[in-house]
């Protein structure tokens, strides 16, 4: 039966402690998970990590974040953050799994929280953003600057891969489409993906799609707006459409069950020579 509950429009999967809480039980898969915590001035969140590894990421505000393992020992960083998606790149902090943290902001903000179930125990660590490599992807309509914050080459993870990116006003982003929905060696990766979108301006939008490969496969085509989240379970994924005057942010947040942590995709052949894409 093919998937069709993969656009959750802002609200959807709000609950008492998240803006937005996605995890393996809800989307129906085994690893990727994704949360949004807003914050009054003073306010605070905790939660334990359990089976999982865990980024924390600001989308708007700083605050510090303190983590705390079972062995009693504690680290805490001082996140700057930044004033909304589109000003800059963040810095970030990764928690590991079986640890407890605590998010506190004196003058409160929105916190990203991307997550996925793993086996290692990595250190806790601080992400400064001067280090995040950008890249200047595509060309033409088809330009967007992707923040790699946490890609599988730039930030250590057990099984989490997440990156940011930015797409002017009537470019396409996400494309040509491809997948990663297979475990081929060399070739391609078989990853869960979360498409979290703002937009920038008021009224703005945007459109995904996602479309079938295999029969049953995931099929959507959503227009989205901030604080939309689009689930990428398996498919063709692409393009992501902003629409003119209005720059479109997401937050892509990544895991498998493939040993080796890699993001290898394949291009849908109808489309893999398309100019100002991936390559």
């Amino acid at each position: 039966m093919t998937r069709t509950d993969l656009h959750l429009p802002r609200g959807a999967t709000a609950n008492a402690r998240y803006a937005l809480d996605i995890g393996p039980e809800s989307a129906g898969w085994t690893h990727s998970s994704l949360r949004v915590a807003e914050l009054a001035p003073g306010g605070r969140h905790s939660f334990p990590t359990g089976d999982s590894e865990w980024i924390v990421l600001p989308l708007e505000g700083g605050c510090t974040v303190r983590i705390e393992t079972a062995s009693t020992e504690q680290c805490e960083f001082q996140l700057l953050g930044r004033d909304t998606v589109f000003a800059s790149v963040s810095d970030f902090a990764y928690a590991p799994r079986d640890a407890r943290v605590q998010i506190a902001s004196g003058a409160g903000g929105r916190f990203a929280l991307a997550g996925a179930k793993c086996e290692r125990r990595l250190p806790a660590r601080y992400g400064p953003a001067p280090e995040v490599p950008v890249e200047e992807r595509g060309s033409g309509t088809c330009a967007r600057r992707v923040r790699n914050f946490a890609s599988a080459d730039s930030f250590d993870c057990d099984r989490l891969i997440a990156v940011e990116v930015i797409t002017p006003g009537g470019n396409w982003s996400s494309y040509p489409p491809h997948k990663h929905d297979e475990h081929r060696p060399g070739e391609e990766s078989e990853l869960e993906e979360i498409y979290y979108f703002e937009i920038d301006g008021p009224n703005g939008l945007g459109y995904q799609r996602v479309f079938p490969s295999r029969e049953g496969g995931s099929d959507v085509l959503a227009e989205v707006r901030s604080g939309d989240a689009v689930l990428v379970p398996d498919g063709w994924h692409g393009p992501s459409i902003a629409q003119p005057g209005h720059a479109m942010y997401y937050l892509n947040v990544m895991a498998g069950p493939g040993a080796t942590r890699e993001w290898r995709i394949c291009f849908h052949p109808d489309h893999a020579e398309s100019t100002g894409g991936y390559r």
